[in-house]
């Protein structure tokens, strides 16, 4: 399996952008997509963003679509998550997970990093 490392949270206000990273380690990261899920207070998780091993395809959630990108440099073996014109209701734990398959399905991702929070003041 491998291991993820969250990191780039923080507290901005509404409308500032951040970039979050997730860096990968104990495994060959070209071998995996990688997703972003976040979690809001009181609320299930839910996904954000995925992209395919090689970065060729994406794919959003629609609240995110047009103000969020994901990314990925492999030989660095990091995924980026790219949020700009951030709103109150992107206040969220970040999680990056690692798949064999991108998609929007929380289960098919086995590993999982420990969460960065990201906070949107209004």
């Amino acid at each position: 399996q491998v291991q993820l490392v969250e990191s780039g949270g923080g507290l901005v206000q509404a409308g500032d952008s951040l970039r979050l990273s997730c860096v990968a380690s104990g495994s060959t990261f070209s071998n995996y997509a990688m997703g972003w899920f976040r979690q809001a207070p009181g609320k299930e998780r839910e996904f954000v963003a995925a992209i395919t091993w090689s970065g060729s395809t994406t794919y959003y959630a629609d609240s995110v679509k047009g103000r969020f990108t994901i990314s990925r440099d492999n030989p660095k073996n990091t995924v980026y998550l790219q949020m700009n014109s951030l709103e109150a209701e992107d206040t969220a734990v970040y999680y990056c997970a690692a798949a064999y398959s991108a998609s929007y399905r929380e289960a098919l991702y086995n590993s999982w990093g420990q969460g960065t929070q990201v906070t949107v003041s209004s």
